[in-house]
């Protein structure tokens, strides 16, 4: 996996041949299926982002997004925008080799499916991986989804090649608008991803572990069901810090995650950024840039010395 360059005339082909057959992008789950698909399954499954000779410098980039209720827009809105995302980090230099995994989060309290993880991708794979994605739209609906599920698979079933060889985290990209549960259940684990463990994970242990490993997002976009709650945002805000952003238009989800990318690998500055959005035609600015002043403001930190450090940084707050 990993392979391939995205090709904007592929993936406007393809639309133009779902347009044309009326076929939706996301045909496996508006055709009716409730089961995960087997590519996105994450059951004793291990996702990679490796280096080729291809792309000798890969950037491991995952987005997963909450799939409950009112958050279901938020697959199409990433599918529809997806050249914009991967125009801004291959032609604007925001990141080298980026390799983008996508999937999807639900609640394991009550739902059929929810965890569906993708494959890391370099080309339009990814676009069929988002395809494959069951917008179930359940949820318990008590303000509680497994997000601490689907951070339990980053931190302990990812491989990836910018963390081994060289000290640098990947970037998970989380939206949603709800809280995260206060450990993760050990019961759970087994029925779905086949790990068997003694106990429970409390929750900052396991946000401990993923953020040691992947420079780690929360996004609540405006629209959702507790987007304005200051419940949620504190709550995140407790765990990832300056790293909880706000945005006030899902259509600037696509923007937020390219321009983060290129801030956090110090491609570019906030300002410069914005210009490149205006230059790209992007109506998200103003959104992305008073989303991002937090994360805007501030040196980085760069390479941690290899080999990578055991204990964990500062949460969220300080890029490897």
């Amino acid at each position: 996996m990993g392979s391939g360059m995205w090709s904007t005339d592929v993936y406007d082909a393809a639309d133009r041949y779902r347009r044309a057959t009326g076929k939706s992008a996301f045909a496996y789950s508006d055709s009716g299926a409730r089961k995960v698909h087997p590519a996105l399954d994450p059951r004793d499954a291990m996702r990679e982002s490796r280096d080729s000779a291809e792309h000798p410098q890969s950037t491991a980039i995952t987005v997963l997004f909450d799939v409950t209720g009112s958050m279901r827009n938020v697959p199409r809105t990433l599918q529809a925008k997806l050249p914009q995302l991967l125009g801004l980090l291959l032609r604007q230099g925001y990141a080298r080799d980026p390799q983008i995994m996508f999937g999807a989060i639900g609640d394991a309290t009550c739902d059929r499916v929810p965890l569906q993880v993708g494959q890391f991708e370099s080309d339009n794979r990814m676009d069929d991986d988002l395809g494959r994605i069951v917008l179930e739209g359940g949820g318990g609906g008590q303000m509680t989804e497994s997000y601490e599920l689907a951070m339990y698979f980053m931190a302990r079933h990812t491989v990836t090649d910018c963390w081994e060889k060289r000290g640098r985290r990947g970037y998970l990209f989380i939206i949603g608008d709800e809280l995260a549960y206060p450990q993760v259940d050990r019961r759970q684990v087994s029925r779905l991803i086949g790990d068997d463990l003694r106990e429970d994970v409390p929750l900052a242990q396991i946000v401990d572990e993923v953020t040691r490993r992947w420079d780690t997002y929360y996004l609540l976009p405006a629209g959702s069901s507790y987007a304005g709650s200051t419940k949620v945002l504190d709550f995140w805000r407790d765990l990832l810090g300056q790293n909880a952003v706000v945005l006030d238009d899902l259509d600037a989800v696509c923007e937020t995650i390219a321009l983060t990318v290129g801030l956090g690998e110090q491609a570019v500055d906030l300002d410069q950024g914005i210009a490149d959005l205006k230059k790209a035609g992007s109506k998200a600015t103003g959104t992305v840039s008073k989303a991002l002043a937090r994360l805007g403001r501030g040196a980085r930190d760069q390479v941690a010395t290899l080999p990578a450090p055991s204990t964990p940084p500062t949460r969220g707050v300080t890029r490897l």
